[in-house]
């Protein structure tokens, strides 16, 4: 039995995450980035696991970054992970199917038949399955293995990614060593309970959003019964709020004690270019929304809080920087408020091009309708940007000294728009405080938190 690990040696942790810089859609990676790099200045070693690793060009120096896809699962491990599978739903969840163009679905049980299919080790139905002959004379059934092919990101077959990264992941816990399982939102929930089970190490889910953040009151059941698994099979729960900890107690009967708050942060040495503003445009205000186009984030609330603004004060322009299924609805809306010439819609930007639109802006507004934590305004914050923050989001918890509203009341939110492009004093007061504030919002203190529940769950399996 392993000895119970001091407070002062490395702790070694396996990861599953679905994004991780440069292949990231949203926040999700930039979290998982900021938070690794954190726990391994304080010594940890992290083994992070993502679906696909294309080139060697992410920003992995400091951890170990593992492709799931491609990882070999021998026959062996097929019959334990069917064993284990039964044991991860052995509570009999159900989860309602639901209609929808969107994705394939996947009850629980025909999560176990599909996987108790591979017993026999064929790939009927698997085109993503590719049989691995060892070389050699005569190959035995036990040694014969298989593996897949994942594709990453969020497309149409995201459920059946999310199987094939569960079983990949699994296999490739069984061959390494380490302390700790650390599962990021729902998509690798599947891979933690799998690892789990196999390994029999300590499970820590993290949660950035849940389904009742992503669709309201319409929620997929599917991907709401994978989060309740997760939360349930979890020895510790991280929640990125207080806010998203009510959420998974009240909507998911989770434990309040096993449910712990680690806000979100951002560095601030990642703000390291300085970007002068073009003369053409020095003499007007610049106010930006940036983040995905989809309800949760709340855009169609920043378009009518724009044209009230526009109103008011006609030398703004208003800035849209992302994509989502609302994008072509509002750049209709747009044409239908004849907003066309100061409302620009800027599509997706990664990187370099994010850093220079916050650097442009006069104010950075997140009118998010439920937002778990919330990181852009942060990233902001970097550029000296002051913020108006929905109050119905995770970081007002952290930002005090930022202007807030309630995501519906839009002319409140243009009030405060206004009021910030007017008095340049109110703009410099908000960037003082908030400079304060950012002091003590660092990755540092979150994996100090993480490092303590980390040695606390290992030390109570030890």
């Amino acid at each position: 039995r392993r000895l119970r690990r001091h407070e002062g040696e490395s702790m070694r942790v396996l990861m599953f995450g679905w994004e991780f810089p440069p292949h990231i859609s949203g926040g999700l990676g930039t979290a998982c980035f900021g938070m690794t790099q954190a726990l391994a200045r304080r010594g940890a070693e992290i083994i992070f696991v993502l679906p696909r690793i294309d080139d060697s060009k992410g920003k992995g120096e400091f951890l170990r970054l593992r492709s799931a896809s491609g990882t070999p699962i021998t026959q062996d491990l097929v019959q334990r992970m069917h064993w284990a599978q039964q044991e991860v739903w052995r509570n009999g969840i159900r989860c309602l199917p639901v209609d929808s163009p969107l994705m394939p679905y996947l009850t629980p049980q025909d999560y176990v038949s599909a996987l108790g299919r591979l017993s026999g080790h064929t790939c009927a139905g698997e085109p993503y399955c590719q049989v691995q002959h060892p070389a050699g004379e005569e190959e035995s059934r036990q040694s014969r293995s298989f593996t897949y092919t994942l594709q990453g990101g969020y497309g149409p077959s995201l459920m059946d990614e999310v199987l094939r990264y569960s079983r990949l992941s699994a296999a490739l816990a069984v061959q390494e060593d380490f302390d700790v399982i650390h599962a990021h939102d729902w998509m690798t929930y599947p891979a933690g309970m799998l690892a789990k089970t196999l390994t029999g190490k300590p499970l820590v889910v993290h949660i950035h959003a849940t389904e009742y953040d992503r669709s309201g009151s319409d929620i997929n059941e599917q991907v709401a019964g994978i989060e309740r698994a997760g939360m349930l099979a979890a020895d510790v729960v991280v929640a990125v709020s207080r806010l998203t900890r009510k959420t998974v107690v009240e909507r998911y009967g989770i434990p309040p004690e096993k449910v712990m708050v680690v806000h979100n942060a951002v560095a601030r040495h990642e703000a390291q270019r300085h970007y002068p503003i073009p003369p053409r445009i020095r003499h007007e205000k610049r106010v930006l929304f940036l983040g995905r186009v989809t309800f949760q984030k709340g855009p169609e609330y920043f378009m009518e809080a724009a044209r009230l603004v526009l109103q008011k004060i006609p030398n703004v322009r208003f800035f849209m920087a992302g994509s989502g299924d609302m994008l072509p609805r509002l750049i209709r809306r747009a044409g239908q408020l004849r907003m066309g010439s100061r409302f620009h819609f800027a599509g997706f930007l990664q990187g370099e091009e994010v850093d220079r639109m916050f650097a442009l802006s006069d104010l950075y507004v997140m009118p998010s309708v439920s937002e778990p934590f919330g990181i852009t305004p942060l990233e902001a914050m970097l550029y000296d940007v002051p913020v108006l923050l929905s109050r119905q989001s995770g970081v007002s918890e952290v930002l005090q000294h930022a202007l807030k509203a309630d995501f519906w009341d839009t002319r409140d939110m243009a009030d405060k728009i206004c009021a910030v492009l007017r008095y340049p004093c109110l703009a410099a007061e908000l960037v003082k405080n908030c400079r304060e504030e950012m002091k003590s919002i660092r990755w540092e203190n979150a994996a100090d938190q993480l490092l303590a529940i980390y040695h606390n769950v290992h030390g109570g399996r030890s």
